[in-house]
């Protein structure tokens, strides 16, 4: 805390602690105010103009304060200076107390609190910013509620001052009548609580609640309004609870939610049911790194007391085992197993026609009377779009002269050939092009991964993107960061690309290039743009996932801001239990702990915030880092190599986020998932059992790590006294 903050903080104590110490309260009864009620009116009646700044000054010191007695005042406005005269200054001097304590709490207590919980306050602040001045607006037309309570606790918040002033000024003004009106007749009045009777404090309650039926009232009005163009469409009845569009993690998960609770549910999916994760994501890519890793450790079985051995194998016969896996997998996301479940399937392209009818092209090659795919009608309450993402592809010249794959068709295409591309050049420097070019080069082919930013995996702490260049490069692949491509030329026969570093251009040949720098939401071809509904990056859809027709909603890729295959079953449960009860309760997304894995080797896996998002944050945080070069497990495996580091709240244990670098960092990263979720701290950690030797038992010594860093040398100190003692 600054020294400035101190000497205001020491100066509110001095004068509070003067008011209570001199008995200043004793003036602020309503018996000494009934008492002295004549004396003040004549003081008003010789010096109206000084009695009015010092009433004013007094005013704005107690509200400043949070000193009790702001009713008294308040009755002493009313009974000094009349109805209107007292309601202009009470007005106005409450208003400007109750900034003077807001500016004071801000400046005090703000940089504090959100060193400690800034992540909590950041969706405060992010609710503020929408919606703070109406809900201040609210709480201030309620006098029930205190006043002085509001006023520190939304100086926390990042309100603007001018948005704070002017709402407390205009909340304020019902309450402020009520109690100057009361002291205008301070005579009749036995006890403050003869002016808040049952039914003026009802009608307190019901006036700060008509904001909340105003707004439901326009968002109803909104919502017609919305719908209006679409009113001569809507069905009066519907032949489904809910149609899902898109068949992989978030339309699965969807469909799978509303038949679990007895709607009558449509999936439609254009091409492989399982959608990018299972067909050609998550499941193919880790086959193929399995297979990687298998040749790698042949390579080097030296490390575990064998004999080095190059691999072989026919790369055909791994793109065949990458399929098998597949295959072997696709029952569990089968048109057979979810119309088992109770789903109805149809395979086809869903086109929206209005915000209840979608329209299917089945592709089962039944036709219409015009020779086209048959047309099949569909209406719904509510609609799920979860149409997913695809790879990116640059718009680099000559691109498709020298042809090219991409983390979806390379599956297929490399399948076709008997041997590997013996040059390969993965553009992208992300997790998906990280993984194929290591992936790549243990198999043996000769890999240059090109990024055009500074390093890879730019979403990671420096430390990990070093990391992950190091175990690239120590399998052959060649990482050239800082490299932005140019384009692509085919001269005699030979495939190039250009790129430029440090003002240079440089030809790199290849046989076969891999785009691999991310992927992008799919959002044409479904009806969007014939329904207005807005797109920038992904679907826009507000915290419950509803688009701009409430009955619409979007899940997983398509919907962001995470593209990863659990986030998007995590959405599927918010979109579908919204769609399907949300007129008796919606439920926000939350993304307050999620989990994700780059599954290099050795594999990066973090949740919750690394150093660089908290210093962008500005949230304090301290740092606890075990290596697990130390770990048992790790060495009885020669699998020495990474770390965890885990950020917590200054002084305390809790857990603002892991980052965790070697074998099984995927796996091990779920107790922290865990703890985070559920608000345990890293003494939980370290008090529970972990089974030896394991890998898991990293999470426990980085525990203990925080401990050692945390334990009360003073004390320990007068303990060895004891001890000392105790020896004699």
């Amino acid at each position: 805390m600054r020294l400035r903050q101190i000497l205001l903080l020491l100066l509110l104590a001095l004068a509070i602690g003067a008011f209570v110490a001199l008995d200043l309260g004793r003036f602020l009864s309503f018996e000494q105010l009934k008492a002295s009620q004549a004396s003040f009116a004549q003081l008003h009646a010789a010096q109206p103009l000084s009695v009015a700044v010092v009433y004013f000054l007094i005013y704005v010191l107690a509200t400043a304060l949070s000193i009790p007695g702001a009713v008294v005042i308040t009755l002493a406005g009313g009974a000094i200076f009349g109805l209107w005269q007292g309601l202009l200054i009470v007005s106005f001097a409450s208003s400007v107390g109750a900034t003077l304590a807001f500016l004071a709490s801000r400046f005090v207590l703000r940089d504090w609190v959100e060193g400690r919980f800034g992540k909590r306050l950041a969706d405060i602040n992010a609710g503020v910013d929408k919606e703070g001045a109406f809900y201040l607006f609210t709480l201030r037309l309620i006098p029930v509620v205190p006043f002085f309570l509001i006023n520190l606790l939304m100086g926390l918040t990042r309100m603007k001052v001018w948005t704070f002033y002017g709402v407390s000024q205009i909340g304020m003004l019902a309450g402020t009548a009520v109690y100057v009106n009361a002291g205008t007749q301070l005579a009749q009045l036995d006890s403050v609580q003869g002016i808040l009777s049952p039914v003026l404090l009802g009608s307190f309650v019901l006036l700060g609640l008509f904001p909340l039926i105003a707004r439901r009232i326009v968002a109803a009005v909104q919502k017609r309004q919305v719908y209006a163009r679409w009113a001569d469409q809507r069905p009066q009845t519907f032949d489904r609870n809910l149609i899902v569009i898109g068949g992989g993690a978030g339309g699965l998960v969807s469909a799978y939610i509303a038949a679990a609770v007895k709607a009558k549910v449509t999936l439609i999916e254009a091409h492989k049911m399982g959608g990018d994760c299972l067909n050609y994501g998550c499941v193919p890519s880790k086959a193929l790194i399995k297979s990687a890793k298998i040749a790698h450790q042949m390579r080097y079985a030296s490390k575990y007391g064998l004999s080095d051995a190059a691999p072989s194998f026919s790369f055909k016969a791994v793109m065949q085992r990458v399929h098998d896996v597949i295959k072997a997998i696709e029952p569990h996301d089968s048109i057979a197993r979810y119309t088992g479940l109770g789903v109805e399937v149809l395979q086809g392209y869903g086109r929206l026609v209005n915000p209840w009818t979608v329209e299917v092209a089945l592709n089962d090659g039944t036709t219409g009377p015009d020779g086209t795919p048959k047309l099949v009608r569909l209406t719904a309450r509510s609609i799920v779009i979860a149409a997913g993402a695809r790879p990116f592809v640059p718009p680099l010249p000559g691109l498709d002269e020298v042809g090219y794959v991409t983390s979806d068709t390379l599956w297929d295409e490399f399948a076709k050939h008997d041997d590997m591309p013996k040059r390969i050049v993965v553009l992208g420097g992300g997790p998906i092009g990280c993984e194929l070019a290591q992936s790549f080069a243990r198999l043996g082919s000769q890999v240059t991964q090109v990024e055009m930013g500074a390093r890879l995996m730019v979403r990671e702490d420096e430390e990990v993107s070093a990391f992950a260049k190091a175990a690239l490069e120590a399998d052959g692949v060649q990482v050239l960061t800082g490299h932005k491509a140019l384009r692509c030329e085919l001269v005699d026969g030979e495939k190039t690309l250009v790129v430029e570093h440090e003002g240079a251009e440089k030809r790199i040949v290849f046989d076969q290039l891999l785009c691999a720098v991310g992927r992008v939401a799919r959002l044409q071809g479904y009806g969007l743009e014939n329904l207005g509904i807005p797109t920038h990056r992904t679907v826009e859809t507000n915290e419950y996932l509803q688009t701009i027709y409430p009955n619409i909603y979007a899940a997983g890729d398509v919907a962001g801001p995470y593209q990863f295959t659990h986030v998007a079953a995590h959405q599927a449960w918010y979109a579908a239990v919204n769609a399907l009860f949300g007129e008796w309760k919606l439920f926000k997304a939350d993304y307050s702990v999620i989990p994700w894995a780059t599954f290099i080797d050795p594999e990066v896996a973090r949740v919750g915030l690394n150093e660089q998002e908290a210093q962008e944050q500005n949230i304090a945080y301290e740092v606890t880092k075990y290596q697990i070069d130390d770990l048992d497990r790790a060495i009885a495996d020669s699998e020495a190599h990474g770390f965890v580091k885990v950020l917590t709240v200054p002084g305390k244990d809790r857990i603002l986020g892991v980052t965790i670098v070697g074998a099984h960092a995927a796996d091990l990263l779920a107790e922290y998932v865990l703890a985070m979720k559920h608000g345990l701290g890293l003494n939980k950690i370290l008090g529970t059992i972990h089974t030896y030797p394991t890998m898991s038992e990293a999470n426990k010594y980085a525990a203990g790590a925080w401990k050692r860093a945390h334990a009360p040398q003073k004390l320990l100190a007068w303990v060895k006294k004891y001890h000392d003692w105790r020896r004699g």
